[in-house]
Parts: structure tokens; sequence; C-alpha cells
């Protein structure tokens, strides 16, 4: 089922970057089931993705990183592979680039210099603070506020739903001040940084809810130009958000393969399920749905890698394509493998919820569909 070398041209440094992924998911089998039920840090997940130096896709090559520049289509590419085999193992890769990419583009040389090298090694674990009660996709509607006193940074309010919260070492977070919305960057050890664990969710995911209590920085804080910081976000939406759709890719053909192998295996009415035409039917479909998402996932990224800002909407296009698909794709290979496809912690269960939420974070679905449709009515 995995043409993905044969179909979609990829070249030999891809190959083997996808090879690599491959070694590092194999690696921690045993352990993907325990580390996606937890909503902490696994440290077996984490020293197995710290020994492969995949991390170091991350950040430039300048300060410890594989590439001159971050690469989407190589994020993509190892997220597809990460996410068949461990939510867990998917969010900690991802979270590194996602939560320090600021840093890359707007950092001081000293910040750089400072945190991406412990990025790339894994030492350090990166978070991005944007999201608050108030404000999910409301970007600009955000209320923690950024003032100056005595030739400081004063930084107080709360992000709610933080990935990495608890476990991260610095916050790269989005404030408000009078000149408009700006991002600092925040050591987790700051006085008057508190974080606590946000409800549950359905797939576990390591979440935390992050408070500033007049929480005061030096000026060197600051990340970018003040009041400019949305440049910022879309920047790091423009090289990430694509690899979203790759790991909904990687999720829908795991939970395909698991589906398939029940349908030749399992026998009804003295046949495989396969011979039964309803059940092939739901398979088909599902290749169909699985293959299309990748094609506009790879197209996306490829894109990307050329112009990251240029190709944003078309990686929205890609994130929608492909995560509306893993939710079609699992819910047809529960329905295939029947009362099996629902048992507790099976890889097809958690597949199932898994699949969810990636509708939902880094752009809902419906909240990227109104800039697609935007971008095709200014095309005409």
């Amino acid at each position: 089922m995995d043409s993905t070398e044969k179909w979609f041209g990829l070249g030999p440094a891809e190959t083997a970057l996808r090879e690599e992924a491959e070694a590092v998911a194999a690696s921690v089998a045993d352990i993907a089931a325990e580390a996606d039920a937890m909503s902490e840090i696994h440290p077996g997940i984490r020293e197995a993705l710290r020994a492969s130096g995949l991390s170091g896709l991350m950040v430039p090559a300048a300060y410890g990183g594989r590439s001159e520049s971050v690469d989407p289509l190589a994020v993509c590419l190892v997220r597809e592979v990460f996410m068949r085999a461990s939510s867990h193992l998917d969010s900690m890769f991802a979270l590194q680039g996602i939560g320090s990419y600021a840093i890359t583009v707007g950092g001081t040389d000293e910040q750089r210099a400072q945190w991406l090298p412990r990025v790339a090694s894994l030492e350090t674990l990166a978070a991005l603070a944007l999201t608050e009660e108030h404000a999910g996709s409301d970007l600009k509607n955000v209320s923690t506020t950024l003032t100056e006193k005595d030739g400081s940074l004063v930084v107080r309010g709360a992000k709610s739903f933080i990935s990495n919260a608890g476990a991260a070492d610095f916050f790269v977070t989005l404030v408000s001040e009078e000149a408009g919305l700006s991002l600092v960057l925040v050591p987790a050890d700051t006085p008057g940084l508190t974080t606590t664990p946000s409800p549950e969710l359905i797939a576990p995911h390591v979440l935390g809810e992050v408070e500033f209590d007049d929480v005061v920085l030096p000026q060197q804080a600051r990340l970018g130009v003040p009041g400019k910081a949305m440049s910022l976000v879309l920047g790091t939406l423009a090289v990430f958000r694509v690899s979203v759709a790759g790991a909904a890719c990687g999720l829908a053909a795991g939970a395909l393969a698991e589906a398939a192998r029940h349908a030749r295996t399992r026998e009804q009415f003295g046949r495989p399920l396969l011979k039964h035409g309803p059940v092939a039917q739901l398979l088909a479909d599902s290749w169909n749905d699985v293959e299309m998402a990748r094609l506009l996932t790879y197209q996306a990224a490829a894109a990307a890698r050329d112009d990251a800002a240029g190709a944003l909407n078309r990686s929205s296009m890609a994130k929608v394509a492909a995560t509306e698909a893993a939710s079609r794709v699992v819910d047809r290979c529960v329905q295939v493998m029947g009362r099996w496809g629902l048992v507790a912690n099976s890889p097809i269960e958690r597949y199932y919820r898994q699949a969810r939420p990636m509708r939902i974070y880094e752009g809902a679905s419906e909240v990227l569909k109104l800039g697609i449709a935007r971008a095709l009515c200014d095309e005409v």
C-alpha cells in the first residue's frame, strides 16, 4: 500500500529520510501505546527522538540543524511516519519546530545561539503560547498584556490549551501592547510563570494552562518588531501547517493497513470480509482518500519548500483535505473491523480518537475554508 517513492517522485534524500524516521518508529513500537495514553512527556519516546537527531530538522544548520533552513517537505515526511507509529512521538517532534520557528526567523543572534542548538538536540523542549480562553482562532482578541516598567517588560495574563505546557523550557508567547500584537520569549523558570494541566482530551496530549502573573523580562526577550507579531505567527504556520496534513496521511494509512489486514483474514458467511462487496467498497474509498490527500499534501509541502508564505493557502487546502480524509478513513476502518474496531487502546481505536482533534488544531477546517474561499475569489 506504501507507494510513496514510486508515485510521488521523491528523491534519494527524501527516501533516506523516511527510512530514518521508520527506524525510529520501529524502535518505539513496544512503548507507543503507553506513550499515547500519557499527558506528560514519555522519557522513552524522548530518548528515541533525541538519539535519532531528527529534531535537527527544526532549526537551521548554523545552529545545529540538518539543513540550511527548515524544510517543510522534510518535516512533512517525518511526521507522516511518526504519526502512524505514535501520536506522542509525532507531537514531540512537531512542537520542537512549531515552538521555536519564531526564534529562527525573528530572534536576535544571541537568542538563536542560546536556544536553537538545544532545540535541535532535544535538550530543550519548545512551546508556542498563542491560545487563550476567549481567543482561539481569533488571535487578534488576545488579552495577555505586555507593558514596560522601569526599563523591563511585564507580562500579565493567561494562555489556555498550550501544547508542551508543564514540560517546555520556554514559551514563545503572543501578547498585546500599545503597538499591537507582539511576541516575547519567556523561559519556563521565570518567576511569576506557572502551569497547570488542561482538561484531558479524547486523545491524550501534553497540554496545559499557563499563567503570567506580572512576569518581568528584559527588553532582550522581544522577538521581532513590537506590534508585528502576526508576521512571525503566519511564518510559523506557513512552514508547519502542511506538516499536519502529513501526519493525517500517516494516521489514515495506518488505520487502513489495520482494516485491510482484518478484511483479508476475518471470515464471515464462509469467505473473507474482503470478498463482501460493501466491505471492499469501504476499503477502496479509503485508499482513494489516502492517496488523494497524500498527493495534495506533498504538492503543498514542495511548494512551501520553495516559498512557504506564498504557498500558505495551498498548505491550508492540504491540511483541510488530509485531516477530513483521515476522519472518513478511520471511521470506515472501524466499520470494516466491527467489534474489533471498538476495543479500547487497540491501534484502530487510538487512530479513531487521534483523528478527530486534527480537524481543529492549527486551524479549524471551517476557519481555513474561509481563507481558501477568499483566495479562490481573488484568483477568479
